[in-house]
Order: C-alpha cells, then sequence, then structure tokens
C-alpha cells in the first residue's frame, strides 16, 4: 500500500500555474470574452488536477481489491482535518473519494471492505500486547510500550491495530 506521505501531490505540482492562471483571470474586465478564456483556462487546470487525482485512486482501488480478500480503513475525520496546518495535503489526498472507491469496488469484486470507527485508539494500543499507552502528540512517531517492550513505528502499529479491529468487526457481523 502506498503511504500517505507517498502519494502523488497533484495540486501541489501545479500549484504555480494554477496561480499565475487565476492571476491572470483575476485582472480581466468582468462580463469580457477574455475574462471567459481566462475563466476556462482555471476550470481546465483544476479538472486536469481532479482528473489526475481520480485516475490515481481508480489504479490504487482496483489494485488494493483485485489483490486482496478483505480490506480495512479507518474512517477519518476528513472535516476537521481538512480546517488544520495540513488542511492543503488533506484535500490533496482525497482520503474520503478513495474510501468510497475501495468500498464500491470490494462489493463489486465481492471482497469484504470494513471501516473501523475513528474513535478505536489504533495509534494508542500495542500491537503486540494490547497495551493502552494514552494518547500521543503527533511528533511522537516511535514509542516503546511500557508493558512489553516492543518499538513500534507510529504508523505500521496503528495499522495493524486497524487490521485486527477489522477483523474483529468482521467476525462479530458474521455470528
Amino acid at each position: 500500500m502506498v503511504s500517505a506521505s507517498r502519494w502523488p501531490k497533484y495540486l501541489r505540482r501545479t500549484e504555480r500555474k494554477l496561480k499565475k492562471q487565476q492571476r491572470e483571470l483575476s485582472r480581466k474586465q468582468r462580463g469580457s470574452t477574455n475574462r471567459d478564456k481566462a475563466r476556462i483556462k482555471v476550470a481546465r487546470a483544476h479538472a486536469s488536477v481532479a482528473d489526475a487525482r481520480r485516475n490515481f485512486h481508480h489504479q490504487w482501488s482496483s489494485k488494493l481489491t483485485r489483490e486482496n480478500q478483505a480490506g480495512y480503513a479507518e474512517t477519518l475525520n476528513v472535516r476537521g482535518l481538512a480546517r488544520g496546518l495540513h488542511s492543503k495535503s488533506v484535500h490533496n489526498a482525497g482520503w474520503s473519494q478513495f474510501l468510497g472507491l475501495l468500498e464500491y469496488k470490494a462489493a463489486r469484486y465481492g471482497r469484504t471492505f470494513i471501516k473501523v470507527d475513528r474513535r478505536f485508539p489504533s495509534s494508542q494500543l500495542c500491537s503486540a500486547c494490547g497495551f493502552r499507552d494514552g494518547p500521543k502528540p503527533l511528533h511522537i512517531r516511535q514509542w516503546t510500550c511500557p508493558n512489553c517492550g516492543t518499538l513500534h513505528d507510529r504508523v505500521w502499529n496503528a495499522g495493524k491495530n486497524v487490521r485486527y479491529e477489522g477483523r474483529r468487526v468482521l467476525a462479530a457481523q458474521q455470528t
């Protein structure tokens, strides 16, 4: 799976071009033909970014659903994340759109897709022994479990915990 930091940054890549086209649009006189042309250029640039992102989402969601029998994902509060410091990166990733594609493609290919609740403490639990260490600030990327002494990478540990919780939810649904 591609980590979120490795996803293509379509908006960041075309930001300079978009900024220039927006500036040119703002300098045109309202109601003029040249303003309409500039508006169409800006719209096309935004559409190309959206198309590239959508294409990436389709490719990866198809690949993941074909290669795996089950998929588990954490339902993130995208609206809340989009208000913070990293809002442009959150919007650039298109997480909600990606989860929607995963869900419908899993149903299409007869696979299982489970969304784990956002309140599940995936980054607080030790994936080795199940000890809950409590909330940690985002700058802590590695931590050692005080109970069993296992060194954890925050993202990998959370991924394992989401998978375990997804399997538990799936087992509960099947009984």
